[in-house]
């Protein structure tokens, strides 16, 4: 423990103390301490207009409370399978998470099951109505099946959040029902 005197030369007055602050602040400490951030209130925001509309039009994401963050998911079923949802400041995507952990060999398992999956790929493409991103990442653990829609995001106009909440939706619908069959048979 440091012992801090305040100095003082002469008749002058003593000089402020000042605070030391080691080492990087901790996101998580700091937002429990002063709260969400303007960011992460219109995350949640956004997230509470879409939970709302979707679960009106399936129950896939039903069983999810909004967040404070870019991406909100569940299961698909299978663990290591969720359909995730995330929104940028301009931009949406809907994916298929694929991520079986850090147990010994679930890299394999992931590259496995995505290969398994990218089998049908012209199916799912024709039945989703659109092109998707297939996305082994090799660098990573986890691969990802998306679809990036380019219809706005959390930080345009909030009066065009219901169409780009809808769009998204409309995608997820689309994307789970055309992978679903295919998820079922891993």
């Amino acid at each position: 423990m440091f012992k801090v005197e305040a100095i003082k030369i002469d008749e002058s007055p003593p000089a402020p103390l000042f605070t030391l602050i080691l080492g990087k602040p901790n996101d998580k400490n700091d937002r429990e301490l002063d709260g969400p951030s303007p960011r992460d209130m219109l995350l949640y925001e956004f997230w509470k207009g879409l939970l709302e509309k979707a679960n009106k039009r399936t129950h896939l994401h039903s069983n999810i409370s909004p967040l404070y963050q870019s991406w909100i998911g569940t299961g698909a079923g299978k663990m290591g399978l969720s359909f995730n949802y995330a929104i940028f400041m301009h931009a949406a995507k809907v994916e298929l998470y694929i991520d079986a952990g850090s147990k010994e060999g679930s890299m394999e398992i992931n590259k496995k099951r995505f290969s398994t999956i990218k089998e049908a790929e012209t199916q799912i493409e024709a039945e989703f109505g659109e092109k998707l991103e297939w996305q082994p990442l090799e660098d990573k653990r986890a691969c990802r099946i998306m679809k990036m829609l380019e219809i706005g995001g959390y930080r345009d106009d909030k009066a065009e959040w219901p169409k780009i909440q809808d769009a998204m939706i409309d995608a997820m619908i689309r994307f789970e029902k055309a992978l679903r069959p295919h998820i079922n048979n891993l």
